[in-house]
Order: C-alpha cells, then structure tokens, then sequence
C-alpha cells in the first residue's frame, strides 16, 4: 500500500477506540453501540492520486451518509513547512497537496505533514456529531488569580461632533 494511511491516521492519534483502517480510509463509532459512524478518506483532487485534504463524514447506519466535509490540507497548516523550503507558494500546483506513486511503496507521500491542525479540525467536527466522545484537554495554566472586570468607558456623548 503506497499511501501508508495506516500509519497517518496513526500519527493524527484519534481517540476513538471502535476503530479500523480498511485500505486508506479510517473507519470509527465514536459512540459505542449507536447508529452513528464517522468515515475518513483521502480528499482527491481533479488529478489522478493527488490528495488536497481529508474528507470527513457522518453515516448512519440505517439512513446512511448524514454530512459531509473536507479538511483542506492548506487551510490547516499541514504541508506550510514542506512547501516554504521547496518555494512552492499558495496558488501554485501542488501546494498543500500530496501525490501516491504507486509503483514506489517504500515512499511515504505525506512525509514532514504537521497534523495539528487537521486533528483540531476533526475534534471540532466530532464535538458536534459525536458529543462527549473526546476527551477533555488538560488544563493548561495553573489555577491563580482571576480575571478582573475591566471598567467600560462612559456613555457619554462628544461635544465635538453633533449633528
């Protein structure tokens, strides 16, 4: 398998334990035992093996796919490293994207991807389909002091320009 996506869904450290990568798609239920599934594939572009983000969608398994949307790579953040060292700047071909040459299994086509970005993305995504089924960050500051009110300026109104 030339696109190695077991092992990019791996990176992106999804934390839902019902799940399977099947070929390059990433298969979950977020809520175990519910009707509700969450698929993630590889977004294509108009050019063939060439990838432009992720592809999420909802599926229920009686009425089927609920929602769609995709996950661009160049709207988070995924290849900006790869692309500045190469020079390719935004609007150029092959920015914030991937090629799979499939007659070179031993590259990986993704190499060097942050994937912050997109798994922000997908929390975001599934905080409104899957409720509860991710886990809350740990708090990052230590409690302290609390924030104080800030006076508002008075409502006064301005001499200096009247109508």
């Amino acid at each position: 398998m030339a696109m190695h996506a077991r092992e990019f869904f791996a990176q992106l450290d999804l934390p839902f334990a019902d799940s399977a990568v099947v070929g390059d798609t990433y298969y979950a239920t977020p809520v175990s035992g519910g009707p509700l599934r969450l698929r993630i594939d590889f977004s294509p572009t108009q050019w063939a093996n060439e990838y432009v983000g992720l592809r999420l969608a909802t599926l229920h398994q009686d009425r089927g796919q609920l929602d769609v949307t995709v996950l661009r790579f160049a709207d988070h953040k995924t290849f900006d490293h790869r692309d500045s060292t190469r020079g390719v700047q935004p609007h150029n071909s092959g920015y914030g994207t991937f090629k799979e040459f499939k007659d070179r299994p031993d590259w990986v086509p993704w190499e060097g991807a942050h994937t912050n970005g997109l798994r922000d993305a997908i929390e975001q995504y599934s905080a409104v389909w899957f409720p509860g089924t991710w886990p809350a960050p740990a708090t990052s500051r230590a409690a302290g002091r609390t924030a104080q009110p800030v006076p508002s300026p008075s409502a006064q109104r301005s001499a200096a320009r009247a109508r």
